[in-house]
């Protein structure tokens, strides 16, 4: 089954929209209304579509999330039966802060071909090579370099790596630093961060390291569409951790998952820029019109570009 292409131009709108919201917050140093701004729209927008929608990644649970939270559901009741991961604003911090990077994403998938993922961290990985015993995450750092510049023909210090610039990764990026690889250290949205390894022109060649769990579905969804490798495993810290976990039917704790266990079957991917970063530029205003740049797949039409809309308010 396939999911039609009309779909595709109602969630780069939804996307676009969202971003429009959040973007009158940028720079105002409030991380929460920025995201309600964006969570708001999103959630109008949404249940303006025919369809059936359920979220199954979104702002948490319902105790903890009032609008678009796990479970929650969508849509006119009259169309196709959708599963929802959202992240209206991805990058809270840089639409703050007025920094570079915020997003606004959603992924959509045929009911129950998303994996739901739990609140809590991922170990993470990503090239666009798609071959076996290339990169693995049971590989060290070393071992995934070395057998990527292979591939590649190339020495470790012509490959890039992005990683989140966080305390836990010390060792990673340290082991990187003696193999002379280049960095791309980023202080938030692994999701984008995930996604520069689809197209040369980031001039990324593997995204590693521990970042949100949603996050990586969501990053899952786009490189599907362009055949790349993604490995993600959950790691769970506290009791708690484990008991959400086994709720939402995960059974093997320690399982890596592949690309193709995240994401079943056809898919759409909507990013769209709130401030300019490397995937997309930002919202642009100027008179009674917006501009906004979204980065999109749909993996059964193989569509994978940024469509660049103007819109009238």
């Amino acid at each position: 089954m396939t999911i039609d292409k009309k779909f595709v131009d109602k969630f780069v709108n939804i996307t676009s929209k969202a971003a429009l919201a959040s973007s009158y917050l940028v720079g105002k140093k409030d991380k929460m209304a920025a995201d309600k701004a964006a969570v708001d729209s999103m959630r109008t927008e949404l249940n303006n579509i025919d369809m059936s929608g359920q979220i199954v990644i979104g702002e948490g649970e319902l105790d903890e999330a009032p609008m678009l939270y796990i479970g929650e559901k969508l849509g006119t009741t009259n169309g196709p039966e959708f599963d929802i991961a959202v992240d209206p604003l991805e990058g809270t911090n840089f639409a703050a802060n007025n920094l570079p990077g915020a997003l606004s994403v959603i992924a959509i998938s045929e009911k129950n071909n998303l994996f739901k993922a739990p609140e809590t961290y991922m170990e993470k990985i990503s090239t666009r090579i798609n071959e076996k015993n290339v990169i693995d995450l049971d590989y060290s750092v070393k071992k995934n370099i070395y057998n990527l510049s292979d591939y590649l023909n190339k020495e470790p210090k012509d490959l890039t790596a992005c990683i989140l610039d966080r305390p836990r990764h010390k060792e990673i990026i340290n082991e990187l630093k003696n193999l002379e690889v280049n960095l791309k250290l980023i202080s938030d949205g692994d999701v984008s961060g995930a996604l520069l390894v689809a197209d040369e022109k980031y001039n990324v060649d593997i995204f590693l390291g521990i970042g949100g769990g949603p996050e990586g579905v969501l990053a899952a969804a786009a490189l599907d569409a362009f055949d790349c490798k993604f490995q993600g495993r959950f790691l769970f810290n506290t009791d708690e951790d484990k008991i959400r976990a086994k709720n939402m039917g995960i059974n093997d704790l320690s399982k890596k998952y592949e690309l193709n266990e995240i994401v079943i079957g056809d898919s759409i991917f909507c990013a769209t820029g709130i401030t300019s970063g490397d995937l997309v530029s930002g919202i642009k205003i100027k008179d009674n019109e917006f501009i906004s740049e979204t980065f999109v797949t749909h993996k059964s039409t193989g569509l994978k570009k940024v469509i660049k809309l103007k819109q009238n308010f």
